[in-house]
C-alpha cells in the first residue's frame, strides 16, 4: 500500500478511564457488552433499528417506508407526518411538564429569564401567528440573525411550527455574509435585533441587516427585537418591532402536520471556493438523530440542567442547544456573551449559579480556560457537574486531562464527540456509562452508525494505520443535499469513496478498535513521502507545560516536499525565546519521532479562528508559504489576528 493512500499515525495514548460503578448503574446503557449488543443488532438491521428508535417521537401519521435509498439520496420515514415544534413543546405539555423549566437564560450584562415549557409554547405560538400575518407560508425561507437570546429559539421553533425553513446566521457575521446567505436561500424575511452584547460592547446587528438587505432583493420585511436599546434606523413599511408585531396576537397556533422529508432548516458553512455551502436538513430524520443522540451520549435524566455553550448559529447549537434537548424535555441553560466577561470565570460562575449537571463545549474554549489559569474555576463550586462533553475538533490529550481533573474534579466522564454540520447529529462518541475512555479518542460509533477507515481505494486499513473516515450506511439525520447545488453535494461527499459518505477527516483505529480523529484530510502534511496528521503534532506541542495552544500546517520544502510550520500560543507569563523554540522542536521529536520535528516555530498571541472556535489552518498555510490569503474568510472571528501574524512574518 502506497504512503499516498493512507496517513501515518504517530500519536500514542495509553491512559484509560472507566466509568464509575454508580454512573454505569444509573446510565441508559450501563456496560460495554450492552453497547456492543446494541451496535451489532443495529448493524444487522439498520432500517429496523431506526424504525424502533423513531417510535420515541410523536407522529401525526406513521410512515409507510422507513428508508428509501437511491444513493446518494435518502428519504427517511416516507409518508410519515410530524412537526419538530410539536415534539419540542406540545407533547411535553400533554405529559404534565407545563411548569418544568425549559430555558434558563442569562444575558451578558447579568439580566436573566426563565421560561417554562408552557411559557415557551405560548411565545412560540404567538410568534408563529405573527409570521402567518406577514404572509409567511410553508416552505418559505426565513433568515434569523440574532444574539443568543430566548427569542432566537422562539423564532426557530415558530418557523418549524408552520413549516417555514429557517436559515440561522451567526450574529458575529458581517453584512456581506448575511446578504450571501439571504440570496442563496432566497429568503423572504429577516428576523434580527437592534443589537447584542459581546464583551461589554454592543454588536450592530440591525445596521448590518440594513446593509445586507440593500443587496438582498428577495427580502420583504425585517422583524426587529429590542435587546440593547441602541439607536437604529427603522424603515417604514419594511421594518417591524417584534413586541409590536406580537401584541394582541393569539397564543394558540396548531402545529402543521409536515411530511417527514419537509425541510426544517438550511445552515451555511464556509466553503474553500468562497461560496458558502447550504447544508439542507429535513424534519423527521434530523429530529430523530438530535433526540436519540442527545439522550444516549449525554445520558440525559429528567432532573438534568444541561448547558451547551454553542451559539444557535452553528449546527451544535441547532442540535444540542435547541432541538435535541427540547425534544427530550430537558432544562437548558443559554448564555448570551463571552466566557471572559467581565472576568475569566464567567462560565464557572454560571455553572455554580444554576447547578449545571451536563456541560458541553469546544476544545478551543477548554484550551483558553487552561491558558487563563486554574484559579478561575477553583473560585466556584462545580460539584453539580456529572458529565462533560467536547465538540468541534479533536481534543488533544493534555486538554482532555485538564478538563477531567480541574473542571470535572476527576469524577465526571468526558464524552468526546465527533460529527459534522452535514451529519446533523453525533456519529462517534463514548456512551458514558458503558465505554472506557482514552484522552483524545472519540472511541466508537454510536449504535446505528457504521463507520470505517479506508485508503484511497476504499479498502479498510489495519490497526494504527491512518486513513479516511467514511460512513458506510445511511442514517436519519444526514444532510439531503446542498441547497440549490445537488451536483456539488454529490461531488463533495460521494465521489471520493463511491458507495460511502466521505467525511474529509482522517482517522485511525487502535488495536482495541478505538477511533482517533486526526483532523481534516486537507490538514495532512506530506513530509518525505509520509502523510502526517497536523492534529497529532499539535497534541504533542500542547503537552509541553509552557504551551497553551498550537496550530500546525505544511510549508513548501524543496527536499521533503513539505516542512512543518508551527504557530504556538504560550501560557500567561511565559517569554517567547529562541531557546524555547529549540526546546519545543526537541520536545516534539522526542514525543512522536524525528519525522515530526518542526522546521519552523512562530510564537503568536492568537490564532485565526472561526466564530465557532475552529482554527483556520488554511489561512496559516498561506502565511507559512508567503501567499496572499484566498477563499472565504467570512467566518473569521478576529481579523486583527491575521494582520498581526502577517506583520510578524520572518
Amino acid at each position: 500500500m502506497s504512503n499516498q493512500n493512507n496517513i501515518t499515525s504517530v500519536l500514542r495514548e495509553t491512559r484509560v478511564f472507566h466509568p464509575s460503578a454508580d454512573f454505569s448503574h444509573k446510565a441508559h446503557v450501563g456496560s460495554f457488552a450492552e453497547y456492543k449488543r446494541l451496535w451489532e443488532s443495529a448493524r444487522e438491521d439498520i432500517e429496523g433499528f431506526w424504525a424502533e428508535q423513531a417510535k420515541s417521537l410523536a407522529w401525526f401519521k406513521t410512515w409507510h417506508t422507513t428508508l428509501e435509498w437511491k444513493a446518494p439520496h435518502a428519504k427517511w420515514f416516507d409518508g410519515g407526518l410530524i412537526n419538530a415544534s410539536y415534539n419540542c413543546l406540545d407533547r411535553h405539555l400533554n405529559n404534565g411538564l407545563n411548569n418544568k423549566a425549559a430555558l434558563i437564560w442569562e444575558g451578558e450584562p447579568g439580566d436573566t429569564r426563565t421560561l417554562t415549557y408552557q411559557m415557551l409554547h405560548r411565545e412560540v405560538c404567538k410568534f408563529a401567528n405573527a409570521l402567518k400575518l406577514l404572509g409567511i407560508n410553508k416552505g418559505d425561507r426565513i433568515t434569523i440573525y440574532m444574539p443568543l437570546v430566548p427569542e432566537l429559539v422562539i423564532a426557530m421553533l415558530a418557523c418549524a411550527r408552520i413549516g417555514a425553513v429557517h436559515s440561522v446566521v451567526f450574529g458575529g457575521f458581517s453584512a456581506e455574509a448575511v446578504a450571501d446567505r439571504n440570496n442563496d436561500a432566497k429568503s423572504r424575511l429577516v428576523i434580527t435585533a437592534d443589537g447584542g452584547w459581546r464583551r461589554g460592547k454592543t454588536v450592530p446587528l440591525k445596521a448590518n441587516v440594513d446593509q445586507a438587505v440593500e443587496k438582498s432583493p428577495t427580502i420583504e420585511k425585517v422583524v426587529v427585537l429590542k435587546r440593547t436599546g441602541q439607536a437604529i434606523d427603522m424603515h417604514p413599511g419594511r421594518d417591524l418591532w417584534w413586541h409590536e408585531l406580537i401584541s394582541g396576537v393569539g397564543s394558540e397556533c396548531p402545529a402543521e402536520a409536515l411530511d417527514s422529508e419537509h425541510p426544517l432548516f438550511i445552515l451555511y458553512t464556509s466553503g474553500s471556493t468562497g461560496k458558502p455551502k447550504g447544508i439542507y436538513h429535513t424534519t423527521g430524520g434530523y429530529l430523530l438523530g438530535a433526540a436519540y443522540t442527545h439522550k444516549l451520549v449525554f445520558d440525559i435524566r429528567p432532573d438534568d440542567v444541561y448547558w451547551c455553550t454553542a451559539d444557535a448559529g452553528w449546527i451544535t447549537g441547532h442540535t444540542y442547544l435547541v432541538y435535541g434537548p427540547l425534544a427530550n424535555a430537558t432544562t437548558i441553560v443559554m448564555y448570551e456573551g463571552a466566557p471572559n466577561h467581565p472576568a475569566e470565570d464567567r462560565f464557572w460562575e454560571i455553572i455554580a449559579k444554576y447547578g449545571v449537571t451536563v456541560f458541553y463545549t469546544a476544545p478551543t474554549a477548554i484550551r483558553a480556560f487552561m491558558k487563563w489559569g486554574d484559579q478561575f474555576p477553583k473560585r466556584h463550586d462545580l460539584t453539580s457537574l456529572r458529565l462533560l462533553g467536547s465538540v468541534g475538533e479533536p481534543i488533544n490529550p493534555e486538554a482532555w486531562m485538564w478538563y477531567q481533573e480541574v473542571i470535572g474534579g476527576g469524577r465526571c466522564p468526558i464524552v468526546d464527540t465527533w460529527w459534522q454540520t452535514e451529519t446533523g447529529s453525533i456519529m462517534i462518541a463514548p456512551l458514558p456509562g458503558a465505554v472506557p475512555t482514552k484522552p483524545g479518542s472519540a472511541t466508537f460509533p454510536l449504535p446505528g452508525i457504521v463507520a470505517e477507515i479506508v485508503d484511497k481505494e476504499g479498502k479498510e486499513v489495519g490497526a494504527n494505520e491512518g486513513g479516511f473516515l467514511v460512513i458506510k450506511k445511511p442514517w436519519p439525520s444526514m444532510l439531503r443535499t446542498l441547497y440549490g447545488d445537488d451536483e456539488r453535494y454529490q461531488k463533495t461527499y460521494w465521489e471520493n469513496t463511491p458507495g460511502s459518505y466521505f467525511t474529509a477527516d482522517g482517522a485511525r483505529r487502535d488495536e482495541e478498535g478505538y477511533i482517533w480523529i486526526m483532523g481534516r484530510v486537507d490538514d495532512v502534511l506530506n513530509v518525505s513521502g509520509h502523510r502526517l496528521s497536523t492534529m497529532e503534532v499539535e497534541s504533542a506541542l500542547a503537552q509541553h507545560h509552557y504551551v497553551a495552544e498550537a496550530a500546525v500546517v505544511g510549508k513548501p520544502d524543496e527536499i521533503k516536499g513539505e516542512g512543518i510550520a508551527c504557530f504556538v500560543t504560550l501560557k500567561s507569563g511565559i517569554a517567547a525565546t529562541d531557546s524555547l523554540k529549540a526546546e519545543l522542536r526537541d520536545f516534539v521529536s522526542k514525543s512522536i519521532g524525528a519525522l515530526a520535528r518542526p522546521d519552523e516555530i512562530r510564537f503568536t498571541e492568537g490564532l485565526p479562528k472561526t466564530r465557532s472556535g475552529k482554527i483556520m489552518r488554511r489561512l496559516l498555510r498561506d502565511i507559512a508559504s508567503g501567499r496572499q490569503t484566498s477563499g472565504d474568510t467570512t467566518t473569521l472571528e478576529d481579523y486583527s489576528v491575521l494582520a498581526n501574524l502577517r506583520s510578524d512574518e520572518e
